[in-house]
């Protein structure tokens, strides 16, 4: 048996390029990235009008709580509409809806029912055709946002005229299996938040996703032939040169899936493939700043996971050949499973590659309900 084969050495140099270029990333983004001042002229006493778009499919047993949550948030009452858009649910959602509005008199909510389901993005921009705000906001039912300053403090950051548009911070409801989502968001909030520091982050997030109407307009709406519409649209006003970013004080909780845990990960990842796929192919003119993160993120996504991928692969035929350090290298790789933040990564890579090879037959841009028990 040899100790070394030619093939651990790539396999080797490969892994080396794998862990080392998001490390690097990292450790840049918290050092030098994050410590930042802000430097935006921000104004915590800014009330804009303010429309919430709610877009429904079967929330029968979410909506009221959701509409709850909204209606706790301290933010005048007379800048604040509400629309639900519901995609032709069957178990009762929009009456649910009648009920709770009937309730809530006080509230200026509208129900807009679309007579087929379509995808979300197509529900956004029907119900953009109804906004009177100079603030849109799009947010999923299954999440809350954890605090009743969460409009004030979302409009302050809108008050600069550079800022067009603005996400939050995520934290699961659960850990998730094993642990995995949860570890998963501590490093991703990191990144976030550092990258918004910079300038703009390329990803945003459905649970709070608030963009200045006009520049939607501008825009065209949002995106329906890919998912991601929260990120691509955030990454299209920075391309416009707004920045699009993620402060520290607005968090929201998200419920995760309990039995389709790896099928909503998969399709949450083929969104963002398609996102980062189509925003690379139109060759961005902006500021640099966005442009190195834009790119970076573009490979972690697009490219980094088959990096470790053909490392693992040559492993089983660098065994055959009789190498012994391959057999080290695969059992180690197998052993460190067991630490938290390996694992996380390593999950990580194999929904991004499963979502490569899904999107091939299927863009998920009209799902299945998953169940969050």
């Amino acid at each position: 048996m040899k100790l070394i084969t030619t093939l651990d050495i790539v396999a080797l140099a490969l892994a080396a390029i794998h862990f080392g270029v998001p490390l690097t990333y990292y450790y840049w983004c918290k050092k030098k990235w994050l410590p930042r001042p802000w430097n935006l002229k921000t104004d915590p006493n800014y009330r804009p009008r303010v429309t919430i778009i709610v877009p429904t499919y079967n929330e029968a047993k979410l909506i009221e709580k959701k509409l709850d949550n909204i209606y706790e948030q301290e933010y005048p009452r007379d800048k604040l509409e509400v629309i639900v858009i519901d995609s032709a649910s069957t178990d009762g959602t929009p009456e649910k809806v009648k009920q709770w509005a009937s309730r809530h008199p006080d509230l200026n909510l509208k129900l807009i029912q679309e007579p087929e389901r379509r995808g979300k993005a197509h529900a956004l921009n029907t119900a953009l055709k109804h906004v009177t705000g100079d603030i849109v906001i799009i947010t999923d039912v299954d999440a809350w946002w954890s605090s009743k300053n969460t409009l004030a403090e979302t409009a302050k950051w809108l008050a600069d005229p550079s800022v067009g548009a603005v996400s939050c911070l995520k934290k699961p409801a659960t850990p998730g299996l094993a642990g995995i989502e949860e570890g998963y968001r501590q490093y991703y909030n990191t990144l976030r938040l550092a990258e918004s520091k910079a300038w703009t982050t390329p990803i945003f997030h459905g649970e709070l996703a608030a963009f200045k109407k006009n520049l939607l307009n501008k825009l065209g709406g949002f995106p329906t032939h890919i998912g991601a519409d929260d990120s691509h649209t955030a990454t299209r006003i920075a391309l416009i040169g707004y920045r699009a970013i993620i402060p520290e004080n607005i968090l929201c909780i998200e419920i995760v899936p309990q039995k389709s845990y790896h099928t909503w990960r998969i399709r949450r990842a083929q969104h963002l493939i398609q996102h980062f796929i189509k925003t690379v192919t139109i060759k961005p003119k902006t500021l640099k700043p966005f442009k190195s993160i834009l790119y970076m993120e573009a490979l972690l996504h697009l490219i980094n996971p088959w990096i470790l991928l053909a490392a693992i692969l040559l492993l089983p035929i660098s065994i055959v050949m009789g190498s012994l350090l391959a057999v080290i290298i695969l059992m180690l790789g197998t052993a460190l499973l067991i630490y938290g933040p390996y694992r996380t990564w390593a999950t990580a890579q194999l929904y991004l590659i499963a979502a490569v090879v899904r999107n091939l037959y299927t863009k998920e841009l009209v799902w299945e309900k998953l169940s969050s028990t």
